[in-house]
C-alpha cells in the first residue's frame, strides 16, 4: 500500500526567496523536528543529483535517510526520491512553489509514502501521522522560511 499527503501554504516572502530556502535541505532541521542532522553530497549549489543525507526520529526509532534531487527549475519546483532501504520511504515528494503577488509565495508540499517489508503493514499508519500532521507541517516551513 502507498499513499500520498501534501500540504499548501502561503509564505510571505518572494519566490526567488522561498525556493531558495527550500532547495537547501540542509535547512529542513528548521521545519521538521524529526530531522536530527543533515548533510549534503556534493559541496555547492543543489542541482539534479544532489544527495540529501539526514538522520530522522520516528517513533522513537532513529534512521539514516538519502534523498536525490530528481528534479530542479528555480524557481518553481524540486522533486526528490528515497534512496535508502527501510521499511517506509518516499519514494516521490517534492515542492512547487508559485507566486501569488509582490512578495508572497504559494507552497505545495507532498510526498509519496511506499511501504516495503514489514512496511507495507506499517506505511498506514505513517501516512496517518502525516496527513494528521500536514497542516501544521506547512505552518512549520511558512514560520522558518519567513524568518530566514
Amino acid at each position: 500500500m502507498a499513499g500520498q499527503f501534501e500540504a499548501s501554504v502561503e509564505i510571505n516572502r518572494p519566490v526567488e526567496e522561498v525556493f531558495a530556502f527550500l532547495a537547501d535541505g540542509r535547512n529542513d532541521p528548521q521545519f521538521s523536528p524529526r530531522v536530527q542532522e543533515i548533510t549534503k553530497t556534493p559541496d555547492g549549489p543543489t542541482t539534479v543529483g544532489t544527495v540529501f543525507t539526514s538522520t530522522v526520529k520516528d517513533a522513537g526509532m532513529k534512521t539514516g535517510r538519502k534523498f536525490r534531487i530528481t528534479e530542479f527549475e528555480a524557481p518553481r519546483r524540486i522533486r526528490w526520491t528515497e534512496i535508502s532501504k527501510n521499511v517506509v520511504t518516499a519514494d516521490e515528494g517534492g515542492y512547487d512553489l508559485e507566486s501569488t503577488g509582490a512578495g508572497t509565495t504559494r507552497v505545495r508540499i507532498f510526498n509519496v509514502l511506499e511501504g516495503h517489508g514489514i512496511g507495507k503493514l506499517l506505511v498506514g499508519f505513517a501516512l496517518t501521522a502525516a496527513r494528521k500532521d500536514a497542516n501544521a507541517f506547512g505552518q512549520r516551513i511558512k514560520a522558518a522560511a519567513e524568518a530566514a
